[in-house]
């Protein structure tokens, strides 16, 4: 039997639907955001949207303009490179304390996550993918049973979202991903803790190096 989920406020609402669209591309780097036109678009009142887009200063993804206009911030190349330095750190490591309070039980969950990352890429509906990415890792992130993991992790889960909607555009790097999360997940319940550890180190640096790749591009082509 699932728990009451609590009910989600105008403001919470409309803070996500307005970070899935940055992180997804929908709203792309430099988009203006008009509050009369988000808050008729989604049918709330302007305080809700001028809340959310506050949140969304503070996170680093909306910035004034100094026109008393906000848009959505470019993609810092600093940040993201400090991002994936943390994660190559600190996610084999996650996956070293996965493999000591792994259980039996656990399997049915990874199936369940594979499952959904499988469906996600039949689908090659970018916010599914994203969103099933998101739960491999937060899997891991779990099963390391380190709270201080966990919520460094999901501090920063926005940028890395936005920056992996790059790479998932390509069918070919989906596959890949996916191909070493059931790998990571194999190694682990074969307990070979290490060689789960080692996948996921190249698969941060795969992942980051891909995103290095795509935010350059638009830099290039300019």
């Amino acid at each position: 039997m699932d728990s009451v989920k609590p009910k989600r406020t105008l403001v919470e609402e409309t803070y996500n639907i307005l970070i899935d669209a940055i992180c997804s591309g929908e709203l792309p780097p430099g988009e203006r955001l008009n509050q009369d036109e988000i808050a008729a678009k989604l049918n709330v009142s302007r305080q809700p949207v001028n809340s959310a887009i506050s949140i969304l200063k503070a996170n680093g993804l909306v910035e004034d303009t100094g026109r008393r206009s906000v848009v959505v911030c470019s993609f810092d190349s600093g940040l993201f490179r400090s991002i994936f330095e943390y994660r190559m750190v600190i996610e084999p490591f996650a996956v070293r304390l996965a493999g000591r309070n792994l259980a039996v039980a656990d399997r049915q969950q990874a199936d369940k996550v594979l499952r959904a990352g499988d469906k996600a890429f039949k689908s090659g509906k970018l916010s599914d993918l994203l969103q099933a990415d998101m739960q491999f890792h937060e899997m891991i992130y779990g099963w390391s049973c380190n709270h201080v993991i966990q919520a460094s992790m999901k501090t920063n889960w926005h940028h890395i979202r936005r920056s992996m909607a790059e790479v998932l555009r390509g069918p070919d790097a989906v596959l890949q991903i996916w191909d070493e999360h059931s790998e990571i997940v194999d190694c682990l319940f074969k307990r070979d803790t290490e060689k789960a550890s080692q996948v996921m180190e190249h698969h941060i640096n795969g992942a980051y190096e891909a995103i290095a790749e795509a935010i350059s591009a638009p830099e290039k082509s300019s």
